[in-house]
């Protein structure tokens, strides 16, 4: 029963992941929509790219392996630093989160994607290294696709996160 549940954190999770982040950016207007898409496979590309960078400089053991067991994941023949599925739910969370601006539906997305993480090193084939690489690589692209992004509301508004003001977008 135990290994059931850590297959579904570590696999079975990214699936309802995916399914929420294709919800929130196919329910916005057409324009913000294609915008939002077009954005996160850079982001996601972006990310995959710093992954491959980074993974030239480091090669880790999988734990399993190290500790002589079985695995309790699916997993790629590989050292696995940084891990593939960090990168990829994790991306889903910031173009949920960066695109949408949804809280509560993004909120879900990060708990989901958490547990992801969690459910890949209980099951021994990522240590939590690999998944804080994965996480890094994607925050690292998604400030250089969204970085200015940031500092704007939904509706394209410049908003003062320490006053909280907002300067209303001027429309062409």
């Amino acid at each position: 029963m135990m290994d059931l549940l850590i297959k579904v954190m570590a696999d079975g999770l990214v699936i309802p992941v995916l399914l929420l982040a294709a919800y929130a950016v196919l329910t916005l207007p057409n324009d913000k929509r294609w915008q939002a898409i077009t954005r996160g496979v850079v982001v996601a590309l972006t990310a995959l790219l710093f992954a491959k960078f980074i993974a030239q400089f480091y090669q880790g053991i999988r734990p399993f392996e190290t500790l002589g067991v079985a695995p309790r994941a699916s997993f790629l023949p590989n050292p696995g630093f940084p891990s593939d599925h960090a990168l990829l739910v994790t991306t889903a969370t910031v173009v949920t989160w960066a695109a949408t601006r949804r809280k509560m539906l993004s909120l879900i997305v990060l708990v989901l994607s958490v547990l992801v993480g969690l459910g890949r090193v209980i099951a021994l084939v990522h240590t939590p290294l690999d998944i804080i690489g994965g996480v890094v690589c994607v925050v690292l692209a998604g400030l250089v696709w969204y970085g200015p992004r940031l500092r704007q509301d939904y509706y394209g508004n410049q908003v003062n996160k320490v006053t909280g003001k907002i300067k209303l977008a001027t429309r062409k």
